[in-house]
């Protein structure tokens, strides 16, 4: 998927919450939050997958990496509730203990991406000039490879494994940040506050950190949280390709590679690390929706 047409930009101007305390905007900002039903509960959901991802080996139900030859590809039951693989293995136990290396994976690959394009978008949209060019044609020939495609590319040039799968979705996430936190730079560096920093002889890091970055946060919080969804998926793309997680490991994605030779006899192999991955990647979109309104100054309380 494209972040072309669907990168979100909210800059929210400083006289917005003048004379307001931190401790006033916060409140209307979860004013606004917690009615969109949908986006709390997906926050719950999420959570709730952050919870397991801590305590998960503690709560197995069985070891996920243990085989049991006389459990094979058994389907749902009071035993195994989400039945067993090819294996004889628990596949809830290793959804649980999944949900970490999956959360590490796509968290450490967006947080990466929002730092790096963060810096980027605020060179280029206070900077300007070939700076400015140099970095907004770097970005314009990366959106011109489909995101997953782009991945691939760079695994296939790396060498797959975990770390290579986070440098890769961190490298086509990174573009999109920088073409949004440059728009809100160039909206932010004709305000009144910037202009009178600068005729006060204000260095430009001090501007650009004190003044400008503030204006990005909003855009920064529900990019990211809409980046996660994305990353989640790309990285269960990767490992489904063999280019992430190893096979045995308890990836989401690397289960669905697994499972897929298994499909006709046994299904429930496949479907259940599908359906978990289908409703994070919806979650996480969900709390980005959520964000945009809240954080969105034109919303009413």
């Amino acid at each position: 998927m494209s972040d072309n047409s669907t990168a979100t930009v909210i800059s929210v101007p400083e006289e917005t919450f003048v004379n307001r305390p931190a401790t006033g905007k916060f409140k209307a900002f979860m004013s606004k939050f917690m009615k969109q039903k949908l986006a709390v509960i997906s926050s719950a959901f999420i959570l709730l997958l952050f919870i397991v991802a801590i305590i998960g080996p503690h709560i197995v139900p069985y070891p996920p990496n243990e085989p049991n030859y006389d459990a094979l590809m058994e389907g749902p039951s009071a035993a195994h509730w989400a039945g067993t693989d090819e294996y004889g293995r628990d596949i809830l136990s290793r959804l649980i203990d999944g949900t970490r290396l999956t959360m590490a994976v796509s968290l450490s690959a967006v947080f990466i991406s929002a730092i790096a394009g963060t810096i980027l978008g605020l060179i280029s949209g206070y900077y300007g000039g070939w700076i400015d060019r140099l970095i907004m044609r770097g970005s314009d020939v990366m959106f011109s490879f489909p995101d997953l495609l782009l991945a691939i590319g760079i695994v296939a040039i790396l060498g797959p494994g975990l770390s290579n799968l986070v440098i890769a979705v961190a490298v086509f996430g990174t573009p999109s940040f920088a073409r949004i936190i440059r728009s809100v730079t160039l909206s932010a560096k004709e305000s009144l506050y910037v202009e009178a920093a600068q005729s006060m002889g204000a260095k430009n890091n001090r501007i650009i950190w004190k003044h400008i970055f503030p204006e990005t946060v909003p855009s920064i919080i529900v990019n990211v949280s809409m980046k996660i969804g994305g990353a989640i998926l790309a990285a269960a793309s990767l490992s489904f390709l063999g280019l992430g997680a190893k096979p045995t490991e308890p990836d989401w994605g690397a289960m669905l590679s697994m499972g897929r030779d298994y499909l006709s006899i046994a299904p429930h192999i496949v479907y259940f690390p599908g359906f978990i991955i289908f409703l994070t990647v919806l979650a996480f979109n969900l709390i980005g929706d959520g964000l945009n309104d809240a954080l969105d100054p034109k919303t009413k309380n």
